[in-house]
């Protein structure tokens, strides 16, 4: 582990307090905490249904059920995402078809349309480091083909658009609290959605889709799964909620900082965010110019060497082994070359200015050693 990680979780005296109350109590799940987080989400970002699950993946395998994906259909997605995007509509029987992204990492809007088929059933855009995509336009496009629009927020809770926040711009929304997101509950996820049938069957799908009658009565009326939260992962998520807002503006703060130091430079390029937009910075990603991408394995671990606890987000899904076995070889060239650019760099609430400072520094010169 190194001293400067890329993201980070920050648990403080009071997510401890109140796990430990939780610990404490009768209910360790299926109690009023997971209520109670859902509500917060909700208040937070203006949805009207917030259905917590016990990670991520399972909430976005939820968000494909509940609006029935299924064998035979195709999704347009973009290939540069954590693998969890598409595998969980792949397992339903749906396939792939990538789209190729811009160089903030986001699926580009201007390709989406002429990938449509008689076949497609949604569109999966991800908010690539918090990032909102272009979602306006991209649900345009999905009004006039009458496609469903599954929105992998996973990295940004707490972003918005002109004001509005993520989580009730599409038909789903899904977000992240494994433990380097924004906020944590260790592992877990939601579906947010305006949506009232999507959201009874996303409370079915989780929970074995059983409904409780009276007394010790119950009955399963569809397929479900054990995909519940617990009280404990919940009432740590109710602390953090209370937190983000802080969290994000100490992010955008370092990333300010970062954006100034670099703003001149040749040898890479930072991401822009567009001034009616604000992103939670999840990632802080740098691209390396051209003429250094064959340097990037010995650039990445040079800054590992001096503590910086970089990653690359990410290799194109449709280049795992799976896939390319599965569904052939393809080639995107914008996607390719986001990824053979892109290193993500320390940029999270417990960095200091200080910590800032000398992580600039150690780029700068490490990378300034480089051919130019």
């Amino acid at each position: 582990m190194s001293k400067y990680d890329y993201s980070t979780q920050c648990i403080e005296d009071d997510d401890i307090d109140g796990v430990i109350e939780v610990l404490k109590s009768p209910f360790l799940a299926q109690g009023q905490k997971v209520a109670e987080f859902e509500k917060a989400l909700c208040t937070y970002t203006g949805a009207k249904h917030a259905i917590t699950f016990n990670s991520a993946t399972s909430a976005l395998f939820g968000a494909y059920s509940a609006c029935g994906i299924t064998s035979g259909d195709e999704i347009i997605t973009t290939p540069i995402s954590f693998v969890a995007t598409s595998n969980m509509f792949i397992s339903l029987g749906a396939k792939p078809v990538w789209c190729d992204v811009k160089l903030d990492g986001n699926i580009d809007e201007k390709c989406i349309e002429k990938l449509i088929t008689p076949k497609t059933r949604a569109i999966v855009p991800v908010d690539f480091a918090g990032k909102p995509v272009e979602i306006e336009k991209i649900n345009s496009i999905a009004k006039k083909h009458n496609l469903l629009v599954i929105q992998d927020s996973s990295h940004a809770l707490g972003s918005s658009i002109h004001g509005k926040k993520i989580g009730s711009f599409s038909d789903m929304t899904i977000f992240s609290f494994h433990a380097i997101k924004p906020i944590t509950t260790s592992e877990g996820g939601a579906v947010l959605t305006d949506n009232d049938e999507y959201a009874a069957k996303l409370r079915l799908i989780r929970s074995h889709g059983m409904v409780k009658k009276e007394l010790w009565h119950s009955d399963m009326v569809s397929q479900g799964y054990n995909f519940r939260m617990t009280e404990v992962a919940a009432s740590l998520g109710i602390t953090q909620m209370k937190k983000l807002d802080r969290f994000i503006e100490t992010r955008n703060s370092i990333a300010s900082y970062y954006n100034e130091r670099f703003k001149d430079e040749k040898l890479f390029s930072i991401i822009k965010i567009d001034k009616n937009t604000k992103t939670s910075r999840h990632l802080y990603p740098i691209l390396l110019a051209p003429q250094l991408h064959s340097f990037k394995e010995e650039i990445f671990k040079e800054f590992q060497l001096h503590e910086l606890g970089v990653q690359v987000h990410y290799k194109p899904i449709y280049q795992n082994s799976f896939y390319k076995e599965t569904f052939g070889e393809i080639s995107l060239p914008v996607a390719e070359d986001f990824y053979t650019s892109e290193i993500s760099i320390p940029c999270h609430q417990k960095i200091s200015m200080q910590d800032a400072k000398y992580i600039a520094d150690t780029i700068l010169n490490i990378i300034h050693k480089y051919p130019r």
